[in-house]
């Protein structure tokens, strides 16, 4: 082996490239590999080629969007916040935009330009990258002057490393190299993992007229997440508690739902024992009550008693979704709203207010946005990102076990983990 490295980053994606630069801009000798011909292959898939790089909020913000994971991101946060991301693409000729959901992207739209500054970033600090170059083992070893290291081995050669940075990712994705190989190697040096599940991914249903809704979407709906009935039967009728509820945008697939409300629930479905026994109950027009809904329906008769009812819904939800509603509350596509019976009123509402799709599953890794689970926080000091079960081995980015909201929050804990990490090694 040839002289030691002081670090080797493993993985050139959102958090490697980040933590690589960083430490090389402390002085470090840094090698980043990275298995991919390319760095930063998600980066330029997110958020539709547009990369969503954090979202607009403050430190706290960020922690809270995290839920109970949300403390662990304190002190990197501290160091490399939303308002640094931006700052640090505005330095690189990178201007971003908020945008009305609080998301904030590069002002071009253009993901490119956002790995074009981390990796302009990245060259200037002097940081070797070595792509298409996978890592095959890593294991403990002796470096310079016997201090403990690090034995990396790639398809090309053998390195030592006084430090190494695994920014892996979790599997999400596969497509762009994120298989879970950091896991292994995480496991093999004695750390536990929480099991990886797919997050942010798009839901399975079973219900067959909602694959001919396929391509209608709803900039605002609500959907709550509930166990079936004990009876497992789908009588229409969801438990009463809701494991998890979100508002926003939707769409229907011909698989059946994504959108970003559908990918923030999903992280209920991937993590319940009984996926299958889940129920996806939805109000497609959450601004009305159910009240206002049947006293505006009613009033629509009294003004035009001779309008079509699905018409009438047209008027406020897209066309062949009033058309599918009007049909799944027993009612007559043709039938007039003079012609609706007082039951029939009621059963209109349920259809906006209170759908119930059973879940089938989710489309699994392979669509997943994020990975939930991975590498145990309670092993990794959050001060340094460095774990306390074997010395001068960190990890950062989506290989440890967080997972946040969409909107830039995933994105936001891979930069500051990185930063801090090559902070700190």
């Amino acid at each position: 082996m040839s002289r030691a490295w002081d670090v080797v980053v493993i993985g050139a994606g959102a958090a490697g490239l980040l933590a690589a630069t960083r430490a090389a801009e402390r002085g470090r000798r840094v090698l980043l590999l990275e298995k991919n011909r390319r760095a930063g292959t998600k980066i330029l898939m997110s958020g539709g080629t547009r990369c969503n790089v954090t979202h607009a909020t403050d430190r706290r913000g960020i922690v809270e969007a995290f839920g109970n994971q949300g403390n662990f991101l304190h002190s990197a946060l501290a160091i490399f916040g939303p308002s640094d991301v931006v700052a640090l693409l505005d330095a690189e000729g990178v201007p971003t935009k908020v945008e009305s959901t609080g998301k904030v992207f590069p002002s071009s739209d253009r993901a490119s330009d956002v790995l074009g500054a981390f990796l302009s970033r990245l060259e200037r600090s002097g940081v070797q990258l070595a792509l298409a170059e996978p890592v095959l083992d890593l294991s403990p070893c002796e470096v310079d002057r016997g201090e403990a290291g690090y034995r990396v081995v790639t398809g090309s050669r053998t390195v030592a490393a006084s430090a190494v940075v695994l920014a892996t990712g979790g599997k999400s994705y596969p497509g762009c190299g994120t298989t879970g190989d950091g896991y292994t190697w995480a496991e093999r040096l004695g750390h536990s993992l929480v099991p990886p599940r797919p997050a942010l991914v798009p839901i399975i249903v079973r219900a067959d007229w909602v694959k001919a809704l396929s391509g209608v979407s709803l900039s605002d709906a609500q959907v709550c997440v509930r166990e079936r009935p004990d009876n497992g039967r789908d009588n229409g009728r969801a438990s009463e508690v809701a494991l998890a509820t979100c508002r926003g945008a939707m769409l229907f697939t011909h698989f059946g739902l994504s959108g970003p409300v559908v990918l923030d629930v999903s992280r209920c479905i991937t993590s319940h024992g009984r996926p299958s026994s889940l129920q996806l109950e939805w109000d497609f027009l959450p601004e009305a009550s159910a009240e206002c809904l049947e006293s505006w329906l009613r009033a629509g008769r009294a003004t035009d008693g001779k309008k079509q009812v699905s018409t009438l819904l047209a008027d406020r939800l897209p066309r062949r979704l009033a058309d599918t509603l009007t049909q799944q509350a027993h009612v007559r596509l043709d039938c007039r709203t003079a012609e609706v019976r007082r039951e029939q009123w009621a059963s209109l509402v349920r259809a906006v207010k209170a759908t119930v799709m059973p879940v089938a599953g989710t489309l699994g890794f392979e669509k997943a946005e994020v990975t939930a689970g991975g590498v145990d926080l309670r092993e990794v000091d959050s001060r340094t990102m460095r774990s306390k079960r074997f010395p001068n081995l960190y990890f950062v980015g989506e290989i440890l076990d967080l997972d946040g909201p969409i909107g830039g929050y995933n994105f936001q804990a891979a930069f500051s983990t990185g930063w801090l990490a090559g902070e700190s090694v």
